[in-house]
């Protein structure tokens, strides 16, 4: 590996443990991050969300992280920084990245490549990457589907020559130290083969999935009911459980182009044509005049995510919570600011 990238490595490795350093911020710092925090607080509890973990990140550093209410109500666990959830369909970043810099920036592959190419069970042979990381229907027009987004999975795997939870394992968690990420949530009774694949690793994976928050469905009266799914494999477009700081890891990834070159990646944050709010794996889109990119993620009754960046700004947002109360469902239609989390955080960190 170039000097350059070990030393981009090390940084990723350090961020978090850098954390926030309210004595060296602005007055102003501080109080805009202390007005920020009692927001996202009473948006919680107005939405009747039980627990959320949230940071944010300034020029690679993390300036502020919290955690609010419980991420297991009937133990009493609280929430915070380090809880496990599971992202959902932020899953994506991770799987178009792969997809990146797998197949694309490795020559194996175009992402004009018609994904029949890759795999005989694709339901649409004839779509290509771009239009699959992009949600581009096959008629041209813009449609969020996750089960098609998914379809790049195999070309991952073949480009990577490993099972694609193994890929993100190997070349996202180890590689940028995110130790408390698990590519699944099978992983809660070990087999003869996750041991043979992940080694030792199964071991921490589930060590993770037992403290991780539990998903509630929380109904008009504001009343939260546990909900349970079956375990379930990750794929290019969900699946994964991570948390706030291992996230932040993965937007230093990002930042320093540990994963993708500049290039690639100022191609991910284009719109994938006139008028669409989607790039290769990501939402685009501006608020200001500021580029915006971002991506969320919805367990249906059970957990949201988001995570949403200020390029040139420098700032990142990450919120992970254990119902779908972040505002998934209108989010799909593109526009990052249906949801009262994203809005406010625009209204306070951008004048």
């Amino acid at each position: 590996m170039p000097l350059r990238r070990i030393a981009a490595a090390l940084v990723v490795s350090l961020v978090v443990l850098v954390g926030p350093r309210p004595a060296a911020q602005s007055v102003f710092q501080g109080l805009t991050f202390s007005l920020f925090e009692r927001y996202v607080d009473s948006l919680r509890v107005q939405a009747a969300i039980p627990g959320i973990s949230a940071l944010i990140i300034r020029d690679g550093a993390i300036v502020w992280e919290r955690g609010f209410g419980r991420a297991d109500i009937e133990r009493g666990v609280d929430a915070t920084p380090l809880t496990p959830y599971q992202i959902g369909s932020l899953s994506q970043v991770m799987g178009a990245s792969l997809l990146l810099k797998d197949c694309v920036e490795k020559r194996f592959a175009s992402v004009d490549d018609a994904i029949g190419l890759w795999t005989r069970s694709a339901p649409e042979p004839t779509a290509t990457f771009a239009q699959l990381l992009g949600h581009v229907t096959p008629t041209g027009g813009y449609k969020f589907d996750l089960a098609r987004f998914a379809a790049v999975t195999p070309a991952v795997e073949a480009c990577s020559g490993m099972p694609y939870e193994q890929t993100v394992a190997e070349e996202i968690f180890s590689r940028l130290s995110l130790f408390d990420s698990v590519p699944g949530t099978t992983f809660v009774t070990q087999t003869f083969d996750d041991v043979n694949m992940f080694g030792t690793n199964v071991v921490r994976y589930t060590a993770t999935l037992a403290r991780a928050a539990k998903g509630y469905r929380v109904d008009v009266r504001g009343r939260a009911t546990r909900t349970d799914y079956p375990p379930a494999r990750g794929n290019a477009a969900t699946g994964i459980v991570s948390t706030v700081r291992d996230l932040a890891r993965f937007d230093a990834g990002l930042r320093y182009n540990i994963l993708i070159s500049a290039d690639t990646q100022a191609r991910a944050w284009a719109p994938v044509g006139p008028g669409f709010p989607t790039g290769l794996g990501w939402f685009v889109q501006s608020y200001n005049g500021l580029p915006v990119v971002w991506q969320f993620g919805s367990v249906p009754d059970a957990y949201s995510s988001l995570m949403l960046k200020l390029p040139t700004r420098g700032l990142t947002l990450i919120l992970l919570a254990n119902s779908d109360g972040l505002g998934p469902a209108v989010l799909e239609k593109g526009d990052v600011t249906a949801s009262v989390f994203a809005r406010t955080f625009l209204r306070v960190f951008v004048p």
